[in-house]
């Protein structure tokens, strides 16, 4: 067992709440990171009641604060920002998502916390970013999925605009956030750079994905509208129905693999016609395609196409429910999931670490903890508060 972690010694705040923000710090705790998550005493980070709840604990919370220590602190009072302050000198990374104006009410901002500790990189992470008319706004992930043009190619040509039933801007989002840590870490240690300020909107990640849209857009004025499971870029591409009532995905968006898909149906005159072997004449006779293999795939069952499919050496996978997926020999074999014991709640598989690195993997060392369940730690020892200190505070709603 390794005793160091890629992120050892890099010691971060995680002052956000929900998903987006917390879930950046989740991310680099899973690689060494000492996160300290802070909470309000009453009723700590809303994640935690979340979705599903064994035992009155929220499942969410348990999968998402893994890894952290966790301590109260009322930023509401002046008290608690100075413990904070405190908190922020002794800290590489801070990260909120606390609007701009609450942060200049509180004293929070980082040209304020830069002066005590040049160092820091923070990364403030808001609906729409600064600068803009809607800066100030409360946002969430479901308004940024409605808001990026998303939704709007998202569902079934005349139906209505689909948002995803999962956090797909906070965890895009997420991940664009660690790496911008990342970035300024390497600015700051390797480089020999000071900490920086990280503006990051949870709107432009998800954007920043919607690639042909916008490039589409800007040479055609072309809006694109929903097409179901195709994709007006590469055909073959769709989720096909099988004789035995299950789906099948496939895409041919290599130029060798549509061809290889046409030979698999029994098409392989085609694959050497031009007008379906070049792939912008595919994209025009995209409905004719398209309607070729839904029929061959329907006249067979799931295991007979992905038979086939694999021999010759078609992208297709099967649909997945979640059952499928946590059952799937690859999966299993990979350890994608991990069950992790908890003293709370017994056990709970979750997913392991992503990506894998073979000199220094991430690993879930424990679940979410109890509300405040390090305070003791952190104000006691980190802090040095005195036991009379502490417990006034605790007494006075502080902590």
């Amino acid at each position: 067992r390794l005793t160091e972690r890629a992120l050892s010694g890099v010691r971060v705040l995680d002052a956000g709440s929900l998903v987006a923000a917390p879930l950046v710090c989740t991310f680099l705790a899973e690689f060494g990171a000492e996160v300290i998550k802070v909470e309000p005493p009453e009723g700590g980070d809303p994640l935690r009641r979340w979705g599903m709840e064994r035992s009155g604990v929220g499942l969410m919370w348990k999968s998402v604060g893994r890894n952290k220590k966790c301590i109260t602190l009322n930023l509401r009072v002046p008290e608690g920002r100075e413990l904070f302050k405190r908190l922020v000198v002794g800290s590489d990374v801070l990260v909120v998502n606390f609007r701009p104006p609450t942060l200049k009410r509180w004293g929070l901002t980082y040209g304020e916390l830069a002066e005590s500790n040049p160092g820091l990189v923070m990364l403030h992470m808001t609906a729409f970013g600064e600068g803009g008319p809607y800066s100030d706004r409360p946002g969430f992930g479901t308004l940024i999925e409605a808001m990026s043009g998303f939704a709007h190619i998202t569902g079934e040509p005349g139906g209505p605009p689909t948002l995803p039933p999962f956090m797909l801007a906070d965890g895009v989002a997420a991940l664009a956030g660690a790496y911008a840590v990342m970035f300024a870490l390497y600015h700051r240690d390797a480089r020999g750079g000071s900490g920086q300020l990280i503006d990051l909107a949870i709107l432009e990640p998800l954007v920043r994905l919607l690639e042909h849209m916008v490039v589409e857009y800007d040479n055609s004025g072309a809006v694109p509208s929903r097409p179901g499971n195709r994709w007006g870029v590469t055909v073959p591409r769709n989720a096909y129905r099988t004789r035995d009532g299950q789906w099948i995905a496939m895409s041919g968006s290599a130029p060798t693999v549509a061809l290889r898909a046409l030979g698999a149906i029994g098409r392989a005159d085609l694959a050497q016609d031009p007008n379906y072997s070049d792939a912008q004449k595919r994209l025009e006779r995209a409905d004719e395609i398209d309607a070729l293999f839904a029929e061959w795939i329907e006249a067979r069952t799931r295991d007979e196409v992905l038979e086939v499919f694999d021999r010759e050496g078609v992208a297709a996978a099967p649909v997945y429910d979640v059952a499928d997926l946590m059952s799937d020999v690859h999966v299993k074999t990979r350890e994608t999931f991990k069950k992790i014991r908890d003293p709370e709640i017994g056990a709970l598989t979750v997913q392991a670490p992503a990506p894998r690195m073979s000199g220094t993997p991430g690993e879930v060392a424990h679940l979410g903890r109890p509300l405040g369940a390090d305070n003791q730690e952190i104000f006691r020892s980190l802090l040095n508060l005195s036991e009379g200190a502490f417990e006034d505070l605790r007494a006075k709603g502080v902590l």
